[in-house]
Order: C-alpha cells, then structure tokens, then sequence
C-alpha cells in the first residue's frame, strides 16, 4: 500500500492487517498510480480507490486463473450520489481496466497531454476480457461532497492547461450540446433531481477548468 501522508489511522490500520505500508509525498494521481504499480511484486496487479468496495461477485470473481490467455479484465463500476446508484449521464455504463498483469499496464491521463494529473485510466498491449460482478464508487454521499470535488478536480486540471483560442471556443462551443447529450441522449433524466445536478455540473465543468486556466 503506498500512502500519501495520510493523517487518518489508515496507515496503521493497514500494517495491523498485514500489509507492506509505503509513505510517499502526494506528486499526483498519476504518479503515485504508476509508483504503486511499480511495487507490486505478484502476478497481478488489482486497483481500488478509497472510496471504493467490491460486492460479493467481483470478490469470488477476482479468483482468476493464472493460466489465463488475457492481460488484464474490465470490471463495471457503479457510482453513488447522495445515497442512490446513478443509471444515467454515462455514469452506469463504466467499464474500467483494474485487473492486469503485473507491469504490462500503463498509465495515462485522459485528460490529454496538458500535464494534469488526474482522470487517469490503465491500458494493456493484449487480450482484454470482463469480470462479473463491480465496484461500488461511493464518492459523492453528500453535495456539499460533490462540490468539495468539483472545487478541487477544476483546479488540478486547469493547473496543468495552456489555453489556445481555437481550445477554447471549441470548449463553449462543446458546453452547449453537453447537457441534453447527458441529460436526454445518456437518461439522466432517470436519476431525477440527481441527474438533473450532474449533467449541469458535467456541463459546467470544462468551462470552469478554461476559466480557472485563463486566471493563471
């Protein structure tokens, strides 16, 4: 477990059980990904966030074989909102690489070349396949939660954008299809009040990242 100056009891509770603890200044989420990964000394590597769980399929089903002709497996993740599995806005229909094999992942941030340090997800050169069962993302039980995030994700993105015209107008040109894409094309409309918040703070968000970006 590589541990990111955490104040909590997590670093202790996890050597309690048996874990090797490594304590790392925080450089990013891509970083410290790649760091971890890079110390995994099994034959397979498993990635679970914080604010994560896994049911009780996805626990029988990380039982992989270890003969498998497959370098890594797609696992659906479910994220809650204020208490409730969001259906819509693309949020039900997450597929994520977690499982694969030990150093033939990389990692990249999906928010491109512009030096941000989040959004990240795993690629394998080979044969993917899909596990049954998810993870169960609790990363928004409040909305003061959400905002906090909000706040926070902006302002990592916009530290590492260089803003060009051409970047920008597409970005506001983009904002105004957003929201009905989310809302009507993606049923986040199903999610009631729910899917009403995040479509608009899906919508909002790139422009408030060109905002903070344009203010540096």
């Amino acid at each position: 477990m590589v541990d990111a100056e955490s104040s909590d009891e997590t670093a202790a509770l996890a050597r309690a059980r048996g874990a090797e603890v490594i304590v790392r200044p925080w450089p990013g989420f891509v970083e410290q990904r790649r760091f971890a990964a890079d110390c995994v000394r099994t034959p397979w590597t498993f990635m679970l966030d914080a604010d994560e769980r896994l049911d009780a399929e996805l626990r029988s089903a990380l039982r992989v074989d270890p003969a498998a002709q497959t370098e890594g497996y797609f696992i659906r993740r479910t994220t809650f909102f204020c208490g409730r599995a969001i259906v819509g806005c693309g949020w039900g229909e997450e597929l994520l690489l977690r499982l694969f094999r030990t150093g033939r992942a990389e990692i990249v941030s999906s928010s491109g070349n512009d030096g941000a340090q989040l959004h990240e997800t795993w690629h394998v050169p080979g044969a993917v396949e899909r596990l049954d069962g998810q993870v169960l993302h609790d990363s928004y039980p409040t909305l003061t939660s959400y905002r906090q995030k909000f706040a926070r994700y902006t302002s990592l993105e916009a530290e590492g954008r260089r803003p060009a015209l051409a970047g920008a107008l597409l970005t506001m040109l983009a904002a105004a299809f957003r929201f009905p894409w989310l809302f009507f094309g993606k049923r986040g409309y199903v999610d009631g009040w729910r899917g009403l918040v995040i479509a608009f703070g899906s919508t909002l968000y790139p422009l408030v990242v060109l905002a903070k970006s344009l203010r540096r």
